[in-house]
């Protein structure tokens, strides 16, 4: 889910993405070392005077109604020819609710990651530790998304993963290829019980300095081998550069997980979405959202209604960068459901959740 893995060659909208803008060297323009940090508050406002926190399926900007830290990290890293390494550590309401099944000091444990090259003349890597997701178009690190908020879809898949990464990016940096072996669907600790590897793929192809296609895989258990449950998920997204100041990103995320253990039938979950972002100036841009979210089985967002969960959401947002390292954003954002899965301060519920966000956000 991520953006401050120094050693990213490639994947310019992926998760790991944008690793130099957090970067700075810290002996000299030799130093194999790097120390980078970020940090970002928010006030969060329902119009229908939701509790002080968001439902569960948001865990970025989850409280409402406050003055917050979303996501504060520092980040040590290293990179030579052959080798490099990540360490950060993070807090804030992101960390509190996304980390919230790791026990005791895990909880702040961003990246913890080592790597080596595996070649003299290709870039092929094999990297090991907590690593930041393979699926995604979203990532934690607010300044580098499109949207201030994060979509549904990326709040429920993995921003992180634990386990091992080998990739491939071509010479003319148009394919990146990887594979992992992780501990599970966003897990540092695997679940009590689980002697299962998952399994993952990532493939992207920049077919043009315009178009960016993104294909993403995740198989594996995330439950105990005595209630086995195999998932297989696959996320797409393109990138479309219409003009020098718009971009469209269009995604369709698909999963099926077995009904129950040895079952031949599948529960299914499915997300499109897409967005728009118009950039005016070096100092301004714009970005609007739509998306839907079925889950009617409730594999990821347990629902206690009949109709499961299924959402519809709208958003638009106005960033204003103050400085190159100083960022303002203010965003508009509707979620409507087919059912009252929203509670109110008073206790009654609504299908809808009509909020507005603000944040500023400081990186070095």
């Amino acid at each position: 889910m991520t953006m401050l893995f120094a050693s990213a060659a490639f994947l310019p909208v992926s998760r790991i993405a944008h690793a130099k803008d957090y970067t700075v060297q810290t002996n000299g323009p030799t130093s194999p070392f790097s120390l980078s940090g970020y940090a970002e508050a928010y006030y969060d406002f329902d119009v229908n005077n939701l509790v002080g926190k968001k439902p569960s399926f948001l865990v970025s900007y989850s409280k409402n109604d406050q003055l917050a830290l979303n996501l504060a990290l520092i980040k040590g890293s290293y990179m030579t020819n052959n080798a490099r390494a990540n360490l950060a550590f993070a807090a804030g309401s992101y960390v509190t609710a996304n980390y919230a099944a790791e026990p005791g000091f895990l909880k702040h444990v961003y990246l913890a990651n080592v790597g080596i090259k595996l070649s003299s003349d290709k870039n092929l890597w094999l990297d090991a530790g907590i690593l930041p997701s393979h699926i995604g178009f979203q990532s934690p690190i607010g300044k580098d998304n499109w949207t201030l908020t994060r979509s549904i879809s990326a709040e429920n898949t993995p921003y992180f993963e634990t386990g091992a990464r080998i990739s491939y990016t071509s010479e003319n940096e148009k394919w990146y290829l990887s594979a992992v072996v992780v501990d599970g669907w966003q897990r540092i600790q695997p679940v009590a019980g689980n002697t299962t590897p998952a399994f993952g793929t990532q493939i992207t192809y920049k077919l043009s300095p315009r178009i960016t296609l993104n294909s993403s895989t995740f198989i594996g258990n995330d439950k105990s081998d005595s209630a086995r449950l195999m998932r297989y998920f696959h996320n797409f997204y393109g990138t479309l550069k219409l003009n020098d100041k718009l971009t469209a990103m269009v995604g369709f995320d698909i999963g099926t997980e077995q009904k129950h253990k040895n079952s031949s039938g599948m529960n299914t979950w499915f997300n499109p979405e897409i967005m728009l972002r118009y950039t005016p100036s070096a100092k301004t841009a714009i970005a609007a959202r739509a998306e839907y979210y079925d889950d009617k089985h409730g594999v990821i967002i347990p629902s206690s209604t009949t109709k499961g969960f299924k959402i519809l959401g709208l958003s638009i947002n106005f960033d204003y960068k103050i400085a190159n390292n100083i960022l303002w954003r203010v965003e508009a954002r509707t979620l409507r459901s087919n059912d009252n899965i929203f509670t109110r301060d008073d206790g009654s519920t609504s299908a809808n959740s009509i909020f507005t966000t603000t944040s500023l956000a400081v990186s070095f």
